[in-house]
């Protein structure tokens, strides 16, 4: 199901729900693209309801971290939000980011309809037909679920947290790239 809403403007917006691993590092890079209106922290993907936080990282839930974007597709599409996605994280480990390990932070890209299904699966064909990267992709592609939003202390995390450590050592360098990789496409200051 696409989220529309209107704007000032009588423009829509449509949603996209993505896990990349900790969805700190994919907050604050979606944070900067222009076309994003909104980004919320959370899970999905998992069998309990309204998980915390230390419940996902339990890895017993089956969630995964997500950010879940709310977008005006006139200015950054589908497939455009999936190229930041798979420049931002390694698509081609099963349940690990870095340091990160866990069915938590599992690539996945939660499709809210059959387009961006579409959408998807040529892109992760294409990547994988071009090499792209050394090993196979292994993002899951599957339908929406339950979309839980992460606690309040999540949220903007980055933004509030810059020298806390992680957000020093692993979220500011992919930060750092993804502003160097799509300076053309991100928000004005």
């Amino acid at each position: 199901m696409t989220e529309q809403t209107n704007s000032p403007n009588d423009a829509h917006t449509e949603t996209a729900t993505l896990a990349g691993g900790c969805f700190w590092c994919l907050e604050a890079c979606y944070q900067q693209l222009d076309g994003v209106k909104r980004v919320v922290s959370g899970y999905e993907g998992g069998h309990v309801d309204n998980p915390s936080y230390e419940q996902v990282c339990e890895g017993e839930t089956g969630h995964a971290e997500v950010v879940r974007l709310t977008y005006d597709p006139d200015i950054v599409s589908f497939e455009e939000l999936l190229i930041v996605f798979f420049s931002i994280h390694d698509p081609t480990t099963v349940n690990r980011q870095g340091n990160d390990i866990g069915t938590q932070y599992r690539s996945a890209i939660f499709y809210h309809d059959d387009k961006q299904k579409q959408v998807a699966e040529h892109l992760i064909a294409e990547l994988m037909a071009e090499m792209t990267y050394p090993a196979p992709i292994v993002t899951q592609v599957v339908a929406e679920q339950t979309f839980w939003p992460a606690e309040a202390y999540h949220q903007n995390y980055f933004v509030q947290h810059p020298d806390q450590g992680y957000c020093a050592y692993v979220v500011a360098p992919k930060l750092k790239k993804f502003r160097e990789k799509f300076s053309r496409r991100l928000k004005a200051a």
